[in-house]
Protein backbone atom coordinates (compact mmCIF):
# COMPACT_ATOMS: atom_id res chain seq x y z
CA UNK A 1 0.00 0.00 0.00
CA UNK A 2 2.92 2.52 1.19
CA UNK A 3 4.23 1.73 -2.95
CA UNK A 4 1.12 2.59 -4.54
CA UNK A 5 0.60 5.68 -2.47
CA UNK A 6 3.86 7.08 -2.79
CA UNK A 7 3.23 6.32 -6.93
CA UNK A 8 0.20 7.86 -6.96
CA UNK A 9 2.33 11.13 -4.79
CA UNK A 10 4.77 10.88 -7.87
CA UNK A 11 1.82 11.05 -9.99
CA UNK A 12 0.28 14.14 -8.59
CA UNK A 13 3.46 15.89 -7.74
CA UNK A 14 4.46 15.66 -11.48
CA UNK A 15 1.21 16.96 -12.97
CA UNK A 16 0.64 19.97 -10.87
CA UNK A 17 4.82 20.74 -11.23
CA UNK A 18 4.76 20.33 -14.46
CA UNK A 19 1.11 22.79 -15.20
CA UNK A 20 2.47 25.05 -12.52
CA UNK A 21 5.47 25.19 -14.46
CA UNK A 22 3.72 25.29 -17.75
CA UNK A 23 1.54 28.03 -17.02
CA UNK A 24 4.28 30.11 -15.11
CA UNK A 25 6.40 30.18 -17.97
CA UNK A 26 3.48 31.08 -20.53
CA UNK A 27 3.32 34.24 -18.69
CA UNK A 28 7.06 34.79 -18.59
CA UNK A 29 6.90 34.19 -22.14
CA UNK A 30 4.31 36.84 -23.27
CA UNK A 31 6.94 39.48 -20.92
CA UNK A 32 9.79 38.40 -22.99
CA UNK A 33 8.08 38.61 -26.35
CA UNK A 34 6.67 42.56 -25.34
CA UNK A 35 10.05 43.57 -24.74
CA UNK A 36 10.92 42.21 -28.43
CA UNK A 37 13.27 39.15 -27.08
CA UNK A 38 16.05 41.69 -25.35
CA UNK A 39 17.46 40.19 -22.77
CA UNK A 40 18.74 43.56 -21.13
CA UNK A 41 14.97 44.49 -21.77
CA UNK A 42 13.55 41.49 -20.38
CA UNK A 43 16.07 41.75 -17.32
CA UNK A 44 15.13 45.40 -16.48
CA UNK A 45 11.46 44.59 -16.72
CA UNK A 46 12.06 41.69 -13.84
CA UNK A 47 14.01 44.58 -11.75
CA UNK A 48 11.17 46.83 -12.60
CA UNK A 49 8.58 45.24 -12.06
CA UNK A 50 9.45 41.90 -9.55
CA UNK A 51 5.82 42.18 -8.03
CA UNK A 52 4.42 40.79 -11.07
CA UNK A 53 7.02 37.93 -11.32
CA UNK A 54 7.00 37.01 -7.56
CA UNK A 55 3.37 36.93 -6.87
CA UNK A 56 2.47 36.96 -2.87
CA UNK A 57 1.03 33.63 -3.30
CA UNK A 58 4.30 32.51 -5.12
CA UNK A 59 6.83 33.91 -2.81
CA UNK A 60 4.31 32.52 0.51
CA UNK A 61 4.08 28.76 -1.08
CA UNK A 62 8.26 29.19 -1.71
CA UNK A 63 8.87 30.80 1.57
CA UNK A 64 7.10 27.93 3.66
CA UNK A 65 7.71 25.31 1.10
CA UNK A 66 12.01 26.04 1.62
CA UNK A 67 11.03 25.84 5.77
CA UNK A 68 9.30 22.22 5.13
CA UNK A 69 11.93 20.85 3.13
CA UNK A 70 14.61 21.20 5.40
CA UNK A 71 12.68 20.09 8.31
CA UNK A 72 11.64 17.17 6.40
CA UNK A 73 15.04 16.09 4.86
CA UNK A 74 16.22 16.28 8.75
CA UNK A 75 13.53 13.94 9.87
CA UNK A 76 14.23 11.31 7.37
CA UNK A 77 17.55 10.52 8.96
CA UNK A 78 16.05 9.69 12.11
CA UNK A 79 12.95 8.51 10.83
CA UNK A 80 12.43 6.51 7.51
CA UNK A 81 8.94 6.12 6.81
CA UNK A 82 6.86 6.64 3.74
CA UNK A 83 4.13 8.48 6.00
CA UNK A 84 6.63 11.16 6.71
CA UNK A 85 7.60 11.52 3.08
CA UNK A 86 3.71 11.25 2.13
CA UNK A 87 2.72 13.83 4.68
CA UNK A 88 5.31 15.69 2.98
CA UNK A 89 4.20 15.69 -0.30
CA UNK A 90 0.36 16.50 0.34
CA UNK A 91 1.44 20.17 2.30
CA UNK A 92 4.20 20.69 -1.11
CA UNK A 93 0.97 19.79 -3.29
CA UNK A 94 -1.13 22.23 -1.45
CA UNK A 95 0.82 25.03 -1.72
CA UNK A 96 2.01 24.37 -5.06
CA UNK A 97 -1.50 24.38 -6.22
CA UNK A 98 -1.95 27.87 -3.97
CA UNK A 99 0.86 29.43 -6.03
CA UNK A 100 -0.54 28.79 -9.73
CA UNK A 101 -2.52 31.26 -11.10
CA UNK A 102 -4.99 29.18 -13.09
CA UNK A 103 -6.45 32.16 -14.51
CA UNK A 104 -5.40 34.00 -17.44
CA UNK A 105 -4.43 37.35 -17.15
CA UNK A 106 -6.42 39.93 -19.28
CA UNK A 107 -4.18 41.71 -21.36
CA UNK A 108 -3.93 44.29 -24.23
CA UNK A 109 -1.65 42.66 -26.42
CA UNK A 110 -1.95 38.85 -26.68
CA UNK A 111 0.80 36.38 -26.41
CA UNK A 112 1.30 35.28 -29.99
CA UNK A 113 2.46 31.90 -30.43
CA UNK A 114 5.07 33.17 -33.33
CA UNK A 115 7.43 30.29 -35.02
CA UNK A 116 10.04 32.10 -32.58
CA UNK A 117 7.82 32.25 -29.75
CA UNK A 118 7.72 28.22 -30.00
CA UNK A 119 11.08 27.77 -30.14
CA UNK A 120 11.83 29.76 -27.29
CA UNK A 121 9.33 27.99 -25.15
CA UNK A 122 10.88 25.03 -26.19
CA UNK A 123 14.57 26.14 -25.14
CA UNK A 124 12.98 27.37 -22.11
CA UNK A 125 11.73 23.89 -21.07
CA UNK A 126 14.81 22.69 -22.47
CA UNK A 127 16.50 24.41 -19.57
CA UNK A 128 14.92 23.28 -16.97
CA UNK A 129 14.75 19.70 -17.93
CA UNK A 130 18.49 19.82 -17.88
CA UNK A 131 19.01 21.42 -14.11
CA UNK A 132 16.54 18.79 -12.72
CA UNK A 133 18.24 15.93 -14.76
CA UNK A 134 21.85 17.41 -13.30
CA UNK A 135 20.40 17.38 -9.94
CA UNK A 136 18.69 14.33 -10.28
CA UNK A 137 21.96 12.64 -11.59
CA UNK A 138 24.22 13.89 -8.57
CA UNK A 139 20.88 12.99 -6.35
CA UNK A 140 20.89 9.56 -7.85
CA UNK A 141 24.74 9.17 -7.58
CA UNK A 142 24.66 10.58 -3.71
CA UNK A 143 21.90 8.66 -2.38
CA UNK A 144 21.10 4.98 -1.68
CA UNK A 145 17.34 4.96 -0.28
CA UNK A 146 15.90 7.55 -3.04
CA UNK A 147 11.69 7.45 -1.25
CA UNK A 148 13.16 8.51 1.92
CA UNK A 149 14.99 12.00 0.35
CA UNK A 150 11.73 12.83 -1.91
CA UNK A 151 11.71 16.16 -0.19
CA UNK A 152 15.40 17.21 -2.16
CA UNK A 153 13.51 16.46 -5.69
CA UNK A 154 10.31 18.38 -4.34
CA UNK A 155 12.63 21.33 -3.35
CA UNK A 156 14.60 21.26 -6.59
CA UNK A 157 11.21 21.48 -8.32
CA UNK A 158 10.13 24.09 -6.73
CA UNK A 159 13.51 26.03 -7.63
CA UNK A 160 12.80 25.68 -10.85
CA UNK A 161 9.34 26.65 -10.73
CA UNK A 162 10.33 29.93 -8.98
CA UNK A 163 12.97 31.52 -10.72
CA UNK A 164 11.38 30.26 -14.53
CA UNK A 165 11.89 34.33 -15.21
CA UNK A 166 15.41 33.48 -14.79
CA UNK A 167 15.17 30.22 -16.73
CA UNK A 168 13.32 32.11 -19.83
CA UNK A 169 16.09 34.80 -20.21
CA UNK A 170 18.65 31.20 -20.22
CA UNK A 171 16.21 29.64 -22.70
CA UNK A 172 16.62 33.27 -24.76
CA UNK A 173 20.39 32.35 -24.90
CA UNK A 174 20.56 28.78 -25.40
CA UNK A 175 18.30 29.86 -28.62
CA UNK A 176 19.98 32.73 -29.80
CA UNK A 177 22.11 30.79 -32.28
CA UNK A 178 19.26 29.52 -33.89
CA UNK A 179 17.22 32.86 -34.08
CA UNK A 180 20.15 34.42 -35.40
CA UNK A 181 20.33 32.17 -38.25
CA UNK A 182 17.03 32.04 -38.93
CA UNK A 183 17.13 35.71 -38.87
CA UNK A 184 19.69 35.86 -41.05
CA UNK A 185 17.77 33.24 -43.79
CA UNK A 186 14.97 35.40 -43.81
CA UNK A 187 16.84 39.13 -44.32
CA UNK A 188 18.85 37.39 -46.81
CA UNK A 189 16.09 36.47 -48.76
CA UNK A 190 13.90 39.42 -48.71
CA UNK A 191 17.24 41.51 -49.01
CA UNK A 192 17.70 39.64 -52.13
CA UNK A 193 14.01 39.77 -53.40
CA UNK A 194 13.27 43.58 -53.00
CA UNK A 195 16.47 44.25 -55.10
CA UNK A 196 14.84 42.27 -57.90
CA UNK A 197 12.22 45.15 -58.14
CA UNK A 198 14.30 47.61 -60.17
CA UNK A 199 11.25 50.08 -60.81
CA UNK A 200 9.94 49.73 -57.05
CA UNK A 201 10.09 53.19 -55.35
CA UNK A 202 10.89 52.34 -51.84
CA UNK A 203 10.04 55.09 -48.96
CA UNK A 204 11.81 54.52 -45.53
CA UNK A 205 10.39 56.52 -42.26
CA UNK A 206 11.35 57.19 -39.36
CA UNK A 207 11.00 59.36 -36.41
CA UNK A 208 10.63 59.67 -32.51
CA UNK A 209 6.84 60.34 -32.96
CA UNK A 210 4.55 60.58 -36.30
CA UNK A 211 6.14 57.77 -38.26
CA UNK A 212 3.12 55.60 -38.33
CA UNK A 213 0.82 58.53 -38.93
CA UNK A 214 2.96 59.55 -41.41
CA UNK A 215 3.71 56.52 -43.23
CA UNK A 216 -0.41 55.79 -43.83
CA UNK A 217 -1.00 59.47 -45.01
CA UNK A 218 2.13 59.01 -47.51
CA UNK A 219 0.46 55.72 -48.77
CA UNK A 220 -2.62 57.39 -49.14
CA UNK A 221 -1.47 60.38 -51.19
CA UNK A 222 0.67 58.05 -53.11
CA UNK A 223 -2.03 55.76 -53.82
CA UNK A 224 -3.30 58.38 -56.07
CA UNK A 225 -0.92 57.69 -58.64
CA UNK A 226 0.83 54.57 -57.62
CA UNK A 227 -0.28 50.34 -56.43
CA UNK A 228 1.47 50.97 -53.28
CA UNK A 229 2.40 48.75 -50.33
CA UNK A 230 2.88 50.14 -46.51
CA UNK A 231 4.32 47.89 -43.81
CA UNK A 232 1.26 47.10 -41.41
CA UNK A 233 0.82 48.11 -37.95
CA UNK A 234 4.48 47.87 -36.29
CA UNK A 235 5.90 45.82 -38.60
CA UNK A 236 9.10 48.02 -37.99
CA UNK A 237 11.40 45.60 -37.18
CA UNK A 238 14.00 43.58 -39.79
CA UNK A 239 11.83 40.19 -39.01
CA UNK A 240 8.73 42.38 -39.21
CA UNK A 241 9.86 43.98 -42.37
CA UNK A 242 11.16 40.96 -44.09
CA UNK A 243 8.45 39.13 -43.71
CA UNK A 244 6.25 41.70 -45.50
CA UNK A 245 8.95 41.69 -48.31
CA UNK A 246 8.93 37.76 -48.86
CA UNK A 247 5.34 37.21 -48.11
CA UNK A 248 3.48 40.35 -49.37
CA UNK A 249 5.57 42.08 -51.84
CA UNK A 250 5.28 41.62 -55.57
CA UNK A 251 5.97 43.24 -58.85
CA UNK A 252 2.30 44.72 -59.11
CA UNK A 253 3.62 47.34 -56.53
CA UNK A 254 5.13 50.47 -57.64
CA UNK A 255 5.67 51.82 -54.45
CA UNK A 256 6.52 50.62 -50.56
CA UNK A 257 6.35 52.91 -47.47
CA UNK A 258 8.52 51.22 -44.86
CA UNK A 259 8.23 52.48 -40.91
CA UNK A 260 11.29 51.97 -38.98
CA UNK A 261 11.78 52.07 -35.97
CA UNK A 262 14.48 52.52 -33.56
CA UNK A 263 15.49 50.96 -30.14
CA UNK A 264 19.47 51.04 -30.49
CA UNK A 265 22.08 53.14 -32.25
CA UNK A 266 22.15 50.13 -35.48
CA UNK A 267 19.01 49.47 -35.77
CA UNK A 268 17.64 52.20 -38.44
CA UNK A 269 20.82 50.99 -40.66
CA UNK A 270 19.83 47.72 -40.47
CA UNK A 271 16.49 48.28 -41.82
CA UNK A 272 18.00 50.84 -44.37
CA UNK A 273 20.10 48.46 -46.00
CA UNK A 274 17.52 45.89 -45.93
CA UNK A 275 14.88 47.81 -47.63
CA UNK A 276 16.91 49.77 -49.57
CA UNK A 277 15.09 52.81 -49.85
CA UNK A 278 15.41 55.87 -52.49
CA UNK A 279 13.68 58.53 -49.89
CA UNK A 280 14.38 59.20 -46.60
CA UNK A 281 12.04 60.66 -44.11
CA UNK A 282 12.52 61.97 -40.39
CA UNK A 283 9.38 63.07 -39.30
CA UNK A 284 10.54 64.08 -35.52
CA UNK A 285 13.35 63.87 -33.20
CA UNK A 286 12.29 64.23 -29.33
CA UNK A 287 12.66 62.15 -26.00
CA UNK A 288 11.56 59.07 -26.63
CA UNK A 289 13.05 55.82 -26.35
CA UNK A 290 15.70 57.36 -23.83
CA UNK A 291 15.98 54.21 -21.64
CA UNK A 292 17.67 52.51 -24.64
CA UNK A 293 18.87 55.81 -26.32
CA UNK A 294 20.43 57.40 -23.24
CA UNK A 295 20.02 60.39 -24.88
CA UNK A 296 19.04 63.22 -27.40
CA UNK A 297 22.28 62.88 -29.38
CA UNK A 298 22.47 59.51 -29.96
CA UNK A 299 18.79 59.35 -31.21
CA UNK A 300 19.57 61.73 -33.92
CA UNK A 301 22.38 59.55 -34.52
CA UNK A 302 20.46 56.46 -34.85
CA UNK A 303 17.50 58.22 -37.41
CA UNK A 304 20.08 60.34 -39.09
CA UNK A 305 21.18 56.59 -40.17
CA UNK A 306 18.16 56.44 -42.61
CA UNK A 307 19.70 59.16 -44.83
CA UNK A 308 23.26 58.19 -44.88
CA UNK A 309 22.10 55.31 -46.39
CA UNK A 310 20.12 56.92 -48.92
CA UNK A 311 22.12 56.34 -52.25
CA UNK A 312 23.90 59.34 -54.01
CA UNK A 313 20.89 60.20 -55.85
CA UNK A 314 18.39 59.69 -52.71
CA UNK A 315 16.05 62.67 -51.64
CA UNK A 316 16.10 63.43 -47.94
CA UNK A 317 13.09 64.88 -46.18
CA UNK A 318 12.67 66.46 -42.78
CA UNK A 319 10.27 68.46 -40.21
CA UNK A 320 12.34 71.80 -40.43
CA UNK A 321 9.98 72.82 -37.25
CA UNK A 322 12.04 70.53 -34.99
CA UNK A 323 14.96 72.12 -33.60
CA UNK A 324 17.22 69.03 -33.85
CA UNK A 325 16.22 68.01 -37.67
CA UNK A 326 17.00 71.50 -38.34
CA UNK A 327 20.44 70.48 -37.32
CA UNK A 328 20.24 67.46 -39.36
CA UNK A 329 18.86 69.07 -42.35
CA UNK A 330 21.57 71.74 -42.36
CA UNK A 331 23.92 69.24 -42.08
CA UNK A 332 22.67 67.47 -45.18
CA UNK A 333 24.21 67.56 -48.64
CA UNK A 334 21.85 65.15 -50.52
CA UNK A 335 18.75 66.18 -52.34
CA UNK A 336 16.48 67.34 -49.95
CA UNK A 337 12.77 68.44 -49.23
CA UNK A 338 12.17 70.49 -46.01
CA UNK A 339 8.72 70.99 -44.77
CA UNK A 340 6.85 72.76 -41.68
CA UNK A 341 4.56 75.63 -40.38
CA UNK A 342 7.53 78.08 -39.63
CA UNK A 343 10.24 80.25 -41.38
CA UNK A 344 8.70 79.01 -44.69
CA UNK A 345 11.10 81.25 -46.58
CA UNK A 346 13.47 78.12 -46.07
CA UNK A 347 11.12 75.61 -46.40
CA UNK A 348 10.17 73.73 -50.26
CA UNK A 349 6.96 72.49 -48.46
CA UNK A 350 4.44 74.31 -46.00
CA UNK A 351 1.68 75.14 -44.51
CA UNK A 352 -0.45 78.74 -43.92
CA UNK A 353 -3.76 79.71 -43.24
CA UNK A 354 -4.39 76.99 -40.91
CA UNK A 355 -8.20 76.23 -39.21
CA UNK A 356 -7.97 73.37 -37.20
CA UNK A 357 -11.41 72.65 -35.03
CA UNK A 358 -13.60 69.98 -33.28
CA UNK A 359 -14.17 68.45 -36.94
CA UNK A 360 -10.53 68.57 -38.77
CA UNK A 361 -8.68 70.97 -40.63
CA UNK A 362 -8.59 73.52 -43.40
CA UNK A 363 -5.28 74.78 -44.70
CA UNK A 364 -3.36 76.10 -47.95
CA UNK A 365 -0.37 73.77 -48.76
CA UNK A 366 2.07 76.01 -50.94
CA UNK A 367 6.05 75.21 -52.36
CA UNK A 368 8.42 77.40 -52.72
CA UNK A 369 7.58 77.09 -56.72
CA UNK A 370 5.14 79.40 -55.69
CA UNK A 371 1.86 76.64 -55.98
CA UNK A 372 -0.56 76.50 -53.56
CA UNK A 373 -3.94 74.56 -52.85
CA UNK A 374 -6.38 74.48 -50.23
CA UNK A 375 -6.77 71.37 -48.28
CA UNK A 376 -9.51 70.19 -45.79
CA UNK A 377 -8.57 66.52 -43.83
CA UNK A 378 -10.92 64.54 -40.99
CA UNK A 379 -7.75 64.43 -39.05
CA UNK A 380 -7.98 66.46 -35.58
CA UNK A 381 -5.16 68.73 -34.45
CA UNK A 382 -2.46 70.91 -35.64
CA UNK A 383 0.33 67.85 -35.44
CA UNK A 384 -1.70 66.22 -37.72
CA UNK A 385 -1.05 69.00 -40.03
CA UNK A 386 2.90 68.17 -39.68
CA UNK A 387 2.50 64.43 -40.71
CA UNK A 388 0.74 65.44 -43.81
CA UNK A 389 2.73 67.84 -44.76
CA UNK A 390 5.78 64.96 -44.36
CA UNK A 391 3.07 62.93 -46.70
CA UNK A 392 3.10 65.67 -49.09
CA UNK A 393 6.37 65.54 -49.41
CA UNK A 394 6.87 62.16 -50.44
CA UNK A 395 4.24 62.94 -52.86
CA UNK A 396 6.18 65.75 -54.14
CA UNK A 397 8.99 63.84 -54.11
CA UNK A 398 7.28 60.88 -56.37
CA UNK A 399 6.08 63.79 -58.90
CA UNK A 400 2.36 63.86 -57.64
CA UNK A 401 1.06 67.77 -58.63
CA UNK A 402 -0.67 69.60 -55.88
CA UNK A 403 -4.02 68.30 -57.30
CA UNK A 404 -3.50 64.78 -56.40
CA UNK A 405 -1.80 65.90 -53.48
CA UNK A 406 -4.85 67.67 -51.99
CA UNK A 407 -7.26 64.66 -52.96
CA UNK A 408 -5.07 62.32 -51.20
CA UNK A 409 -5.45 64.58 -48.55
CA UNK A 410 -9.08 64.60 -48.34
CA UNK A 411 -9.66 61.35 -48.24
CA UNK A 412 -7.54 60.41 -45.28
CA UNK A 413 -8.94 58.66 -42.48
CA UNK A 414 -7.98 58.80 -38.71
CA UNK A 415 -4.91 56.48 -38.19
CA UNK A 416 -6.60 53.91 -35.26
CA UNK A 417 -5.36 54.82 -32.20
CA UNK A 418 -3.60 57.79 -32.82
CA UNK A 419 -6.58 60.64 -31.94
CA UNK A 420 -8.77 58.56 -33.23
CA UNK A 421 -12.50 60.13 -33.57
CA UNK A 422 -14.87 56.99 -32.18
CA UNK A 423 -18.57 56.75 -31.37
CA UNK A 424 -19.73 54.95 -28.87
CA UNK A 425 -23.70 55.67 -30.09
CA UNK A 426 -23.99 57.50 -26.10
CA UNK A 427 -24.38 60.95 -27.63
CA UNK A 428 -20.54 60.72 -25.19
CA UNK A 429 -17.21 61.84 -27.47
CA UNK A 430 -14.66 59.70 -27.44
CA UNK A 431 -10.84 59.81 -28.70
CA UNK A 432 -8.44 57.57 -29.00
CA UNK A 433 -5.18 58.28 -28.28
CA UNK A 434 -3.93 55.34 -26.88
CA UNK A 435 -0.84 54.32 -29.19
CA UNK A 436 2.53 55.12 -27.47
CA UNK A 437 2.25 58.55 -26.10
CA UNK A 438 5.02 61.22 -25.53
CA UNK A 439 5.73 64.62 -24.65
CA UNK A 440 4.64 66.24 -28.09
CA UNK A 441 1.57 64.00 -28.80
CA UNK A 442 0.40 64.26 -25.56
CA UNK A 443 0.40 67.86 -25.23
CA UNK A 444 -1.10 68.14 -28.75
CA UNK A 445 -4.11 65.30 -27.75
CA UNK A 446 -4.77 68.41 -25.04
CA UNK A 447 -5.29 70.70 -27.38
CA UNK A 448 -7.07 68.69 -29.94
CA UNK A 449 -9.92 68.21 -26.54
CA UNK A 450 -9.63 71.56 -25.67
CA UNK A 451 -11.35 72.41 -29.26
CA UNK A 452 -14.25 70.94 -28.17
CA UNK A 453 -17.15 73.56 -26.72
CA UNK A 454 -19.55 71.44 -25.50
CA UNK A 455 -19.41 68.76 -22.74
CA UNK A 456 -16.85 67.97 -19.83
CA UNK A 457 -13.61 67.23 -21.00
CA UNK A 458 -12.50 64.22 -19.38
CA UNK A 459 -8.71 62.26 -19.55
CA UNK A 460 -8.08 58.54 -18.83
CA UNK A 461 -3.91 58.27 -18.76
CA UNK A 462 -1.58 56.17 -17.19
CA UNK A 463 0.59 58.63 -18.26
CA UNK A 464 3.99 57.98 -20.86
CA UNK A 465 6.71 55.86 -20.50
CA UNK A 466 10.20 55.34 -22.11
CA UNK A 467 11.62 58.76 -20.99
CA UNK A 468 14.40 57.47 -19.43
CA UNK A 469 15.23 60.04 -16.60
CA UNK A 470 13.20 62.80 -17.68
CA UNK A 471 10.12 60.62 -17.35
CA UNK A 472 9.35 62.24 -13.96
CA UNK A 473 9.75 65.79 -15.13
CA UNK A 474 7.66 65.25 -18.04
CA UNK A 475 5.14 63.49 -16.53
CA UNK A 476 4.39 66.48 -13.93
CA UNK A 477 4.65 68.57 -16.75
CA UNK A 478 1.61 66.78 -18.46
CA UNK A 479 -0.82 66.76 -14.73
CA UNK A 480 -0.14 70.47 -15.18
CA UNK A 481 -1.36 70.37 -18.68
CA UNK A 482 -4.73 68.03 -17.76
CA UNK A 483 -5.68 70.44 -15.40
CA UNK A 484 -5.21 73.61 -17.50
CA UNK A 485 -7.39 71.77 -20.16
CA UNK A 486 -9.63 68.83 -18.68
CA UNK A 487 -12.56 69.28 -16.08
CA UNK A 488 -12.12 65.79 -14.59
CA UNK A 489 -9.03 63.13 -14.74
CA UNK A 490 -8.61 59.49 -14.22
CA UNK A 491 -5.13 58.19 -13.43
CA UNK A 492 -4.69 54.43 -14.38
CA UNK A 493 -1.93 52.50 -11.88
CA UNK A 494 -1.21 54.53 -8.20
CA UNK A 495 2.61 54.16 -8.67
CA UNK A 496 3.21 55.67 -12.09
CA UNK A 497 1.20 58.26 -12.18
CA UNK A 498 2.17 60.35 -9.10
CA UNK A 499 3.89 62.83 -11.22
CA UNK A 500 0.93 63.26 -12.84
CA UNK A 501 -1.16 63.89 -9.80
CA UNK A 502 1.49 66.15 -8.71
CA UNK A 503 1.59 68.13 -11.39
CA UNK A 504 -2.25 68.37 -11.35
CA UNK A 505 -3.02 69.38 -7.69
CA UNK A 506 -0.35 71.89 -8.14
CA UNK A 507 -2.43 73.97 -10.21
CA UNK A 508 -4.80 73.91 -7.85
CA UNK A 509 -7.45 71.09 -9.17
CA UNK A 510 -10.30 70.14 -7.56
CA UNK A 511 -9.84 66.28 -5.90
CA UNK A 512 -12.73 65.76 -5.88
CA UNK A 513 -12.81 65.95 -9.75
CA UNK A 514 -9.69 63.47 -9.79
CA UNK A 515 -9.06 59.67 -9.66
CA UNK A 516 -6.66 57.52 -9.27
CA UNK A 517 -7.66 53.89 -10.14
CA UNK A 518 -5.68 50.42 -10.66
CA UNK A 519 -7.04 49.32 -13.99
CA UNK A 520 -8.63 50.56 -17.30
CA UNK A 521 -11.95 49.07 -15.86
CA UNK A 522 -11.91 50.58 -12.96
CA UNK A 523 -11.53 53.57 -14.68
CA UNK A 524 -14.52 53.09 -16.79
CA UNK A 525 -16.76 52.03 -13.94
CA UNK A 526 -15.45 55.72 -12.47
CA UNK A 527 -16.53 57.23 -15.79
CA UNK A 528 -19.98 55.86 -15.97
CA UNK A 529 -20.92 57.55 -12.87
CA UNK A 530 -20.87 60.67 -14.33
CA UNK A 531 -20.27 61.25 -17.96
CA UNK A 532 -22.78 62.42 -19.75
CA UNK A 533 -23.67 62.75 -23.59
CA UNK A 534 -21.93 66.06 -25.35
CA UNK A 535 -18.91 64.82 -23.04
CA UNK A 536 -15.88 64.39 -24.59
CA UNK A 537 -13.27 61.81 -23.42
CA UNK A 538 -9.72 61.07 -24.17
CA UNK A 539 -7.80 57.94 -23.73
CA UNK A 540 -3.82 59.25 -24.03
CA UNK A 541 -1.82 56.32 -24.18
CA UNK A 542 -2.01 52.72 -23.14
CA UNK A 543 0.84 51.01 -21.61
CA UNK A 544 1.87 47.71 -23.00
CA UNK A 545 0.75 44.54 -20.19
CA UNK A 546 4.75 44.75 -19.29
CA UNK A 547 3.86 48.27 -17.58
CA UNK A 548 1.11 46.71 -15.49
CA UNK A 549 0.94 47.40 -11.78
Amino acid sequence: MSDVSFFIMIILTGIIWSSGLYLRSRFFLHMIQLEGYKNKDYLSWIKEYKHRAYSKNVNMSFNIIAIISVTFIILTFFFQNYIITIFYGGIWLLLMTLSISFKKEASKKDLIFTPRAKRLFAANFIAALLELGLILTVYILLVENAPFYYPIILFTLTLIYYYSPYNMYLGNIIAAPVEKSVHRYYYEMAYKKIRRFEKLNIIGITGSYGKTSTKYIANKILEQKFKTLKTPASYNTPMGISKVINDTLTDEYEAFVVEMGLRYIGDIQELARLANPKIGVITAIGPTHLQTMKSIENIMKGKYELIEELPADGIAIFNYDNEYLKRLADKTFKEKILYGMEDIEKLDLFATDIKVSEEGSVFTLNDKEGNSIICKTKLLGRHNISNILAGAAVGKAMGLNMEEISTGISNLESVPHRLQLMNPHTGVVVIDDTFNSNPVSSKAALEVLSQFKEGKKIIITPGMIELGEDEYKENKIFGKNIAKTCDYAILVGHNRTKPIYEGIMEEGFSKDRLFVVSSLDEATKILQSFVKPKDVVLFENDLPDTFNE
